[in-house]
């Protein structure tokens, strides 16, 4: 008879995050910095440390590259993907303004969640 595992006392269940929140935090994120985000081609290597940060800030893991840019990409970043050899990630990422606004708008309301 197999028996399904049980957690214990001290596992603690990691919060179901959306990746559109994750990314829309990165790329607020990166703006917060004072970096120019719309307008411009972006090496997916830049934002890399917004996603992440944006993961630990919201207490999730990290997604998938491959996730990562599909959400981009279905909230309207335009992708180019560069031969291998050019970059250990090859895509350059362009953010639309309103997308921009939108990333900036939805950092400003998490960190104030926080700061309360």
């Amino acid at each position: 008879m197999k028996t399904s595992p049980q957690g214990t006392l001290l596992d603690t269940a990691r919060p179901s995050v959306k990746v559109e929140t994750v990314v829309l935090y990165a790329l607020g994120d990166f703006q917060a910095r004072g970096h120019r985000l719309s307008g411009r081609w972006l090496p997916f290597d830049r934002l890399r440390g917004a996603f992440s940060r944006a993961s630990k800030q919201l207490g999730c893991e990290v997604a998938p590259i491959q996730d990562i840019l599909a959400e981009l990409k279905y909230i309207g970043a335009e992708i180019i993907d560069l031969p291998d050899f050019m970059a250990k990630w090859p895509y350059r990422i362009r953010i639309p303004d309103e997308l921009a606004r939108r990333a900036a708008a939805t950092f400003a309301e998490i960190s104030n969640r926080f700061q309360h």
